[in-house]
């Protein structure tokens, strides 16, 4: 099916660990050439109990992430699919010389799972705290870089990726989101998704930001201010027609990320706008900071990264029309 938008400021009842424990195991049951490894977190993403049905494909490479995706590249020379997962942090820098290398530049075709990117990491801490896992996987040639909004849509591009060429990043929550698509969506990869119409300005988000931008859109339509919002859920390949088509249209951008604005998201639609459609332009993610421990709601507060900031934001780039 074709997705469908069920938005409602809800979060979702399905969480992003259990699609993984549902999703994997069948990938694996569906195709043979499908193999798994994990960072010692199958108890983690809920991937346990299912992966034990597949001894042969479903291998626990323990903590050593390097080693893990170096696996997983001889696995994809030899004919298989592999997907991997770690913590995003150690999903990108740890084992980024070995993705890049014997990967993208063998032409090896992997899926590397990061989960808890940015802030969701939350009381693991900063050093569990990846701002810059989507700058290093967008630099490297021939990727796919992914920043999860909704369990649906986690589902989907999983499916896709195991059989799509080139290293694929997805980063993702182990926790929920609010709920954007029904269950069993269909939502390509490298396609944005408009969740909301405007006149006035578009907010092109990924992630959990998608929540906040919408939230943020609805605190505007209430002061007269109609905003569009996006699902750039697809951060590389970007849909650079649908950016420059909404710039256009509504003349004022405001980007919202999960992310050191940085070489991620922010980067990827300034440089699309600066090439073809120069815009007034604002962004809400992460300044040139390292993370921290706490909750993640403090954490969303303490970089920013709330619906109150994209309304500042999206306030202040109108008046820049």
């Amino acid at each position: 099916m074709a997705h469908k938008i069920i938005y409602n400021g809800e979060m979702s009842t399905r969480l992003c660990k259990q699609v993984l424990g549902e999703t994997i195991p069948a990938l694996l049951e569906e195709d043979p050439k499908v193999v798994y490894l994990d960072a010692d977190l199958m108890s983690c993403i809920g991937t346990l109990k299912g992966a034990a049905k597949f001894p042969d494909r479903a291998i626990n490479c323990g903590i050593a992430e390097a080693n893990m995706v170096g696996v997983a590249c001889g696995l994809a020379s030899a004919g298989f699919k592999p997907i991997v997962h770690s913590f995003g942090i150690f999903a990108s820098r740890r084992c980024y010389d070995q993705a890049f290398l014997s990967g993208g530049y063998a032409k090896n075709d992997i899926t590397i799972l990061g989960s808890d990117p940015g802030v969701t990491a939350a009381l693991n801490g900063g050093t569990h705290m990846p701002f810059e896992d989507v700058a290093l996987y967008r630099a490297l040639p021939g990727s796919t870089v992914i920043d999860v909004s909704d369990p649906a849509l986690l589902e989907s591009v999983l499916r896709e990726c195991v059989d799509r060429p080139g290293v694929k990043y997805i980063r993702t929550s182990r926790k929920g989101y609010a709920a954007l698509y029904e269950e069993g969506s269909k939502l390509p990869i490298g396609k944005a998704v408009t969740l909301r119409e405007g006149s006035d300005l578009v907010i092109f988000a990924a992630g959990i930001m998608v929540h906040e931008a919408m939230k943020a859109a609805q605190t505007l339509e209430a002061e007269g201010i109609h905003a569009a919002v996006l699902d750039l859920f697809t951060i590389k390949p970007l849909d650079e027609e649908a950016v420059v088509e909404w710039a256009q249209k509504t003349g004022a951008v405001v980007v919202a990320e999960n992310h050191n604005k940085i070489g991620g998201l922010c980067s990827a639609v300034s440089e699309v706008l600066s090439l073809r459609c120069p815009t007034p332009a604002a962004f809400v993610a992460v300044e040139d900071e390292f993370g921290e421990v706490g909750p993640q709601g403090y954490l969303q507060e303490r970089f920013g990264l709330t619906a109150e900031h994209i309304v500042e934001q999206a306030k202040a780039v109108l008046g820049r029309k």
